[in-house]
């Protein structure tokens, strides 16, 4: 392995670019951000072979994008910091969450993000700050170049935003059912958080840093988000704090392999919501048919399907067959049929 300093490409408004933010801090990684703005896109888009952030260039040259494979390679590489958990119960539960989160929490970011006027004119600021100057959203601006990136908000509504919402189901039609669903998700997370510094205890894994990820680019950082969240604020500014800082030396999952009680409601939300979308969505892209309807307890919605969560779905599969997980405590719920099924 070379050593060196590891480059993230992505923009900070991309929940997965801060996903990967979140474990290179916490592992102590000697990281550069590299903005992907609107001169660069297509040179990158090209090397990479992909349009989608984020990117890892590694000091041996290497350019590795999806944080679902990024994720366990950090974790070998810097194994003296490990992020995945090595006994089965907890090892499970990591890649169940991470799955969880990377593909239930995208609904939320871009309903949020995109289904209110006055967050698309925020988020076209910040989006700007990146894509056309090449800055951090933090970093302060000349009045010409607030002129210069004044727009961006409504060119990103036009050209994705709305677009993105309608695919997950979750346009400006579901306003009611999604806000509803956002608040039972959160409450279910802050009562496992008051008791707990990260998701298996007092050391963060790869679930962790999907969670943190959509904390950092979107719900703590969005006007529109963040004022869903309400008393739960400052519990979650506390929980994102621990984790955007190297581990410290003594922490520790939970003794004995043992999964948090408190998770337990946490994964039963899981099976009736992400888990039957993704089953929905997995059969109707089997069946060649591109959108599909489902009901999660709000009423009916359409989303789009999408042949992702199958290749997701396979990949914490082999996790869990490696852990003989259709034997493990986790799946007392059944939490695990989803992805053992044939």
């Amino acid at each position: 392995m070379y050593k060196g300093i590891y480059t993230l490409i992505g923009q900070e408004l991309s929940m997965f670019s801060r996903k990967l933010e979140a474990q290179l801090r916490y592992q102590g990684i000697a990281y550069q951000w590299q903005y992907k703005t609107a001169a660069s896109s297509q040179e990158i888009d090209t090397r990479a072979g992909t349009r989608f952030v984020p990117l890892l260039n590694t000091p041996d040259g290497w350019l590795i994008s999806d944080t679902i494979s990024i994720g366990p390679f950090l974790n070998e590489r810097f194994y003296y910091q490990p992020v995945i958990p090595e006994t089965p119960n907890q090892r499970s539960a990591c890649f169940v969450l991470e799955d969880f989160f990377n593909h239930w929490l995208p609904r939320h970011a871009l309903h949020s993000r995109w289904c209110y006027p006055d967050n698309v004119t925020v988020a076209g600021t910040n989006f700007g700050m990146n894509l056309l100057l090449d800055k951090s959203i933090n970093s302060s601006t000349t009045d010409a170049e607030k002129q210069q990136i004044s727009g961006v908000g409504k060119m990103l509504y036009d050209s994705f935003g709305a677009a993105a919402c309608v695919v997950q189901g979750a346009g400006v039609d579901q306003k009611d059912a999604m806000k509803k669903d956002f608040g039972v998700l959160m409450d279910l997370l802050a009562n496992h958080l008051a008791q707990y510094t990260f998701l298996l205890g007092g050391r963060a894994c790869l679930a962790d840093f999907a969670l943190a990820g959509a904390l950092k680019g979107h719900f703590l950082l969005d006007p529109e988000p963040r004022s869903w969240l309400s008393s739960h604020l400052p519990l979650f500014e506390n929980y994102l704090a621990n984790l955007w800082q190297e581990a410290a030396k003594d922490a520790i999952w939970l003794s004995g392999d043992e999964i948090p009680l408190t998770l337990e409601p946490l994964m039963d939300y899981m099976q009736r919501t992400y888990q039957k979308f993704a089953t929905f969505s997995i059969a109707a892209a089997k069946a060649n048919e591109k959108f599909f309807d489902l009901d999660v307890g709000y009423g009916v919605f359409t989303a789009r399907s999408m042949k992702r969560l199958e290749k997701a779905r396979l990949h914490v599969q082999d996790e869990l067959r490696r852990c003989h997980g259709n034997s493990l405590p986790i799946n007392k719920q059944g939490v695990l049929d989803f992805y053992l099924a044939d």
